[in-house]
């Protein structure tokens, strides 16, 4: 523990020690000098003071979701100096040691004096994390986008050709704090028009309570013709705060599934229901969670026990790591699975057609968008709501409309 105390305390005091280097290098002011010292020493006091008092029977609170928000604000930005400047330093040390046996040029020492243009270089750059996280705090988090995709088939019952789908995850209402910007999104929602809504899990960070402001705003989802269907996700089942007795636990599990009846939604617990238009049917399968390093209470043999291959299937389950470690495999063949839980991590860059990146990528094989093998198809949504930390950098929250293609196996 004191070790780890130490070698954090270390990169800390490292960060802090080129952050200042580069800005005592780029401005000459003493006043902004003392105001950036006086600043950044009070930031590391708040910081350590609110994660001391987070409490593990509450959870995730408003105060702690800004504070991580302000640590990203804050270290991003210092850690990219560090960067630059780090390796700044690693040239002025090979250049000294060669310049100091073969007197190349005249230095001011044996390092040199700090090459102004690298400080400005690296403050410039630090500076595309600091203002896209106060975007994302303040804006990003409620930014919704409305991303249609199509999905070809070619045993697609004739009947479903043109179907639309909706597809919402990862509400996390106990992190809400607008509710204009909430209601606004249920009517994009409600604006798609859409043949049946589904819903992949999390509704809430921890507590069932967190639903309650919010039960009138969600109602409003108008009904759809084929269907209101959701599914557990691994927030849903309360394991991330210490409980005063498993009966308490149980009792808010209880509530959350209640929740779902109460928004006008019907849960799926590892089972299965046929959805009919006209003379053909598809069927809906849902599971609860299923992940990699979460719990692993999805059953899809029982979900799907009286099912057939060639029945055209989709699937919901919240962790994407189900379809790539047991799904997309599966003897049944799920046509397509409809996940969500990555959150693209709230941070990344994406251009469409251009570039598509987060750190979450080096975690989650199938992190956001549509992914295919054999035929096979799962589409992981990016949220509806945040958690961890209250914005979104890059990775904006996002209501789907999928549709149903009859046709060959193109994305």
């Amino acid at each position: 523990m004191v070790l780890r105390f130490l070698i954090l305390f270390l990169i800390i005091f490292l960060v802090e020690f080129y952050a200042y280097q580069a800005l005592r290098t780029a401005v000459k002011s003493k006043l902004f000098l003392n105001i950036y010292l006086i600043t950044s020493v009070l930031t590391i006091a708040y910081i350590i003071y609110s994660f001391s008092q987070f409490d593990r029977k509450i959870g995730q609170t408003s105060q702690s979701m800004y504070t991580t928000a302000l640590m990203l604000m804050v270290y991003i930005p210092k850690i990219i100096i560090t960067m630059i400047l780090f390796g700044e330093d690693i040239f002025r040390v090979g250049f000294g040691s060669v310049n100091h046996f073969a007197k190349i040029v005249e230095t001011d020492g044996f390092l040199g004096s700090r090459r102004k243009f690298i400080s400005q270089i690296g403050l410039g750059i630090a500076a595309i994390p600091f203002l896209s996280i106060i975007y994302g705090v303040t804006k990003g988090k409620y930014n919704y986008k409305v991303i249609k995709q199509a999905i070809f088939f070619p045993d697609l019952p004739d009947a479903f050709d043109g179907f639309t789908i909706t597809h919402i995850s990862d509400v996390h209402s106990g992190s809400f704090d607008n509710p204009d910007k909430i209601n606004y999104a249920i009517d994009l929602v409600n604006e798609q028009n859409s043949d049946m809504i589904l819903f992949t899990g999390d509704i809430v960070n921890t507590h069932a309570k967190e639903m309650h402001p919010w039960i009138d705003t969600f109602k409003r989802i108008k009904e759809h013709k084929y269907g209101k269907f959701s599914v557990l996700g691994n927030h849903d089942y309360g394991e991330y705060i210490s409980w005063p007795s498993e009966a308490a636990k149980d009792e808010n599990f209880k509530n959350i599934k209640d929740l779902h009846r109460q928004i006008d939604f019907k849960l799926m617990l590892n089972e299965n229901t046929k959805i009919k238009k006209g003379s053909d049917e598809i069927a809906l399968v849902g599971v609860e969670n299923w992940g990699t390093n979460f719990k692993k209470l999805g059953d899809i043999n029982l979900a799907s026990e009286n099912l057939t291959k060639e029945d055209f299937k989709i699937l919901m389950s919240h962790d994407p790591s189900h379809w790539d470690s047991e799904v997309k495999s599966h003897q049944k063949h799920f046509h397509l699975t409809l996940s969500g839980h990555t959150h693209g991590f709230q941070f990344g860059i994406e251009i469409p057609g251009v570039i598509k990146w987060s750190p979450i990528q080096y975690v989650y094989k199938q992190w956001a968008g549509l992914y295919e093998n054999m035929g096979r198809y799962v589409y992981v949504n990016r949220g509806f709501g945040f958690h961890a930390y209250s914005g979104r950098v890059g990775i904006m929250p996002e209501i789907t409309v999928i549709q149903l293609k009859k046709g060959g196996n193109v994305a």
